[in-house]
């Protein structure tokens, strides 16, 4: 917990408006939670608004770990600002129309039945396509700027980074056969909570590990830092260790989806 408020708090202080959005992100979370609970209507087997109540969760996860992350970087104030706000604005607004959709009981995603359906869903790939654009520029920074931080956690974010491109170049696949399921038309029997089929090949699984992948090895390396007994070269070996294997988890669960393979069968 103390870990939790200092980020809250560093973001808080650096960077408001992402602070706020994340705030937005879990009160329209606790809302849309309440709505799942009240509202019995379905969508593709699963209520309407667990969708939203996700995108909700997740997107807070991400803004709140880039909005501390960017406090790591040496980067002006301007730049820090702008970040700031693409980030929160763009995101804000896609999970507004994930909200707005959801409302309607018609789907966010691969949704190209009517003209207003097919806009929304071209204007959510259009502000993730500006997210991606930021994660590379976060990524080459990575690399080339020293960080404000030890080398095992500067390596562990490059993975991070690394790893959350891969995910949303999955998120891409998705796009491109309009579906996240391979093998039938519709996913079918699904996991509780996350939906993800049991039946079928389902890229959403490799997809929500790659975008994870930013807070998991950080963490694990934070983590490692505390170890006063590991050594910092051996920390950098370790946390290069784990991020290799997790990438490597990643292209297994990826290659089982395309195969038509579901992740776990019940």
């Amino acid at each position: 917990m103390k870990l939790i408020y200092q980020i809250f708090s560093t973001v808080k202080t650096e960077s408001p408006v992402l602070y706020y959005v994340v705030l937005a992100h879990l009160l329209l979370g606790a809302l849309t939670f309440v709505a799942l609970l009240i509202d019995s209507r379905t969508l593709l087997g699963v209520n309407v608004w667990l969708k939203p109540f996700k995108f909700c969760v997740s997107g807070a996860i991400y803004i709140i770990t880039l909005g501390y992350f960017m406090t790591l970087y040496p980067y002006s104030k301007i730049k820090k600002a702008l970040f700031g706000h693409l980030v929160a604005w763009t995101l804000l607004v896609e999970l507004l129309i994930i909200i707005f959709q959801g409302a309607r009981g018609v789907q966010s995603h691969y949704n190209m039945n009517t003209a207003i359906n097919g806009l929304l869903f071209a204007a959510m790939g259009i502000l993730i396509g500006i997210n991606v654009v930021i994660m590379l520029i976060f990524l080459i920074d990575t690399i080339r700027l020293k960080m404000k931080t030890e080398r095992s956690i500067q390596i562990a974010i490059l993975f991070g980074w690394v790893i959350l491109i891969v995910g949303s170049w999955i998120g891409g696949q998705m796009i491109s056969q309009m579906s996240h399921t391979v093998g039938m038309a519709s996913h079918g029997e699904g996991l509780p909570l996350v939906n993800w089929s049991t039946v079928a090949g389902d890229l959403r699984v490799a997809h929500f590990f790659g975008l994870h992948g930013l807070q998991i090895i950080p963490l694990l390396a934070f983590w490692l830092h505390k170890k006063t007994f590991v050594s910092n070269k051996n920390q950098v070996i370790l946390i290069s260790s784990i991020a290799i294997f997790y990438a490597s988890f990643i292209g297994y669960i990826f290659h089982q989806a395309k195969q038509g393979l579901p992740f776990l069968s019940i």
